[in-house]
């Protein structure tokens, strides 16, 4: 159930294995996926009950892909195949049905789809959940809106992802550009904003001459949470300079901070996937803990043919002696 690796992806994560992340000189290509692998933007995906993976990605109306071996990907329908009319006041007029990046997740026996409703470089947004017992094609109830915001709010209700840490807690990060990635609580019995704590936390922001910042993603490993995020321009062809950014923190509400010891809230991350080769633009990253490694999931592009979508891209993620994550 490995990805096939070529021995020369071994021998890089060796090597970064002693040397920090950060410093790495190279990157990993993709590792090798086929099938329905073209038109993947900001993938998620998770191993469903009899072993298989479901991927979903945006597009029309957040299409699903299924793969039994994390190799061969084969697009099986939609989230939505008739529609989503509840998500028209949100979404560009021209394009109604595409529907942006899900989040998948499996609690309480049912499958958790967070995803967004918005346009190009609007702030007139929404996250939305859906909820299935199979995650398949056209078995998703709609839950309505979790969170949304608007051109008088200076944050923007994209790109969720959902971490529940050990103690039940329920937490949603989200956001891009503006001021940043914020995070809010969710009520475990019905997956929506918590009526108790309603505080909306930032846990990180760009600095300087630029506020290019989306796609939060949350991990824990060891005595950390760590969060992934991305840099810079996005759906450019191969003139994206999207990039994976990570920290660090002991407590999942943050302070988050890079290799170095900066905040993530003054503009700190430490890089850890960019462009290289002919990969460009690599990130809206989302990881799968499987039972071989964690699996890193994410779209860029090889070609100005649809800069708008991308290619799936999988990689495995490691940690170094000093416990920073890594991609092999």
């Amino acid at each position: 159930m490995r990805l096939r690796r070529l021995p020369a992806l071994v021998a890089v994560a060796a090597a970064l294995l002693s040397a920090p992340a950060a410093q790495a000189a190279t990157y990993p290509d993709p590792g090798y996926v086929t099938g329905d692998i073209e038109a993947v933007h900001d993938p998620s995906m998770i191993r469903a009950a009899d072993g298989s993976y479901l991927l979903y990605s945006t597009d029309q109306y957040l299409q699903i892909r299924r793969s039994t071996d994390r190799i061969h990907f084969t697009k099986i329908g939609s989230v939505w195949p008739n529609g989503a009319p509840w998500t028209a006041p949100f979404t560009d007029p021209a394009k109604p049905e595409y529907l942006w990046a899900p989040d998948i997740s499996f609690h309480n026996g049912k499958y958790y789809l967070y995803y967004a409703a918005s346009s190009l470089g609007s702030r007139n947004s929404a996250i939305f959940l859906a909820t299935s017992t199979t995650g398949l094609p056209d078995s998703w109830t709609n839950q309505g809106i979790v969170v949304q915001t608007s051109t008088s709010n200076d944050y923007n209700a994209i790109d969720p992802n959902l971490f529940v840490d050990s103690s039940g807690r329920w937490w949603l990060s989200f956001g891009s550009w503006w001021t940043g990635i914020k995070m809010i609580r969710l009520d475990p019995a019905t997956g929506k904003r918590s009526t108790s704590d309603t505080a909306l936390r930032s846990i990180a922001q760009r600095t300087g001459s630029t506020t290019a910042e989306e796609a939060p993603y949350i991990v824990q490993h060891g005595g950390y949470y760590y969060l992934f995020v991305s840099w810079d321009l996005c759906c450019q062809g191969t003139k994206s300079t999207y990039r994976v950014m990570v920290g660090r923190s002991t407590s999942i509400t943050g302070p988050y901070t890079d290799r170095n010891g900066v905040r993530m809230t003054a503009g700190g991350g430490t890089q850890i996937l960019a462009s290289h080769g002919a990969v460009h633009g690599p990130g809206h990253v989302a990881v799968l803990h499987d039972t071989d490694a964690d699996v890193l999931t994410y779209h860029y592009y090889y070609s100005d043919a649809t800069p708008l979508t991308g290619k799936l891209g999988i990689n495995l993620i490691g940690y170094d002696s000093a416990g920073w994550p890594y991609v092999y």
